[in-house]
């Protein structure tokens, strides 16, 4: 078997030689064109990857802004000290350390009950409480016995309370 000797002739040497350029060509514009698309390509995704970024540091942002509100929420609606305050300890002549002592035993009585309780239920259990400390009887070391009674409440996320002694009849 023979390849024809078609090299030899002119015209298809021209064909031959228009199909070998021609190749280059649309290989160099086929390049070209899929260099340019992937330039976009990169460009796009870059941007995207720089948003998504920015969003996911927007959201942790958020997310800790969340958290951060929801703790001091969580704080705001509990108590959390408890305050008591003895108004006429000097009526009957009683040392500072005497007042402090009788606000101590107090607040050891109430501090299990309200301490990190919600505010909506001391709020409804006030009556209880203001109970419990006019049940309670106080004896010093004179051999005096004292009772107590509540003058005022104030709840937020600290409870203040005052009270008044007065001798046990």
């Amino acid at each position: 078997m023979r390849i024809p000797p078609h090299y030899q002739q002119p015209t298809w040497q021209r064909f031959f030689a228009g199909v070998a350029i021609g190749a280059i060509i649309s290989w160099a514009v086929f390049l070209f064109i899929f260099g340019v698309i992937q330039e976009k390509q990169s460009t796009q995704i870059e941007k995207q990857r720089k948003d998504i970024d920015e969003l996911i540091q927007k959201g942790e942002i958020y997310q800790q802004e969340y958290s951060k509100l929801n703790k001091e929420a969580q704080k705001k609606l509990t108590i959390q000290e408890l305050t008591i305050d003895l108004t006429n300890g000097d009526k009957y002549h009683l040392k500072d350390f005497k007042i402090k002592n009788i606000e101590d035993k107090v607040k050891s009585e109430l501090a299990d009950i309200v301490i990190a309780k919600d505010i909506e239920s001391i709020y409804s259990n006030h009556l209880l409480i203001e109970r419990m400390i006019e049940n309670l009887r106080i004896e010093l070391e004179d051999g005096n016995k004292y009772k107590l009674k509540l003058t005022k409440f104030m709840l937020h996320t600290t409870l203040a309370i005052e009270i008044e002694i007065s001798y046990l009849d």
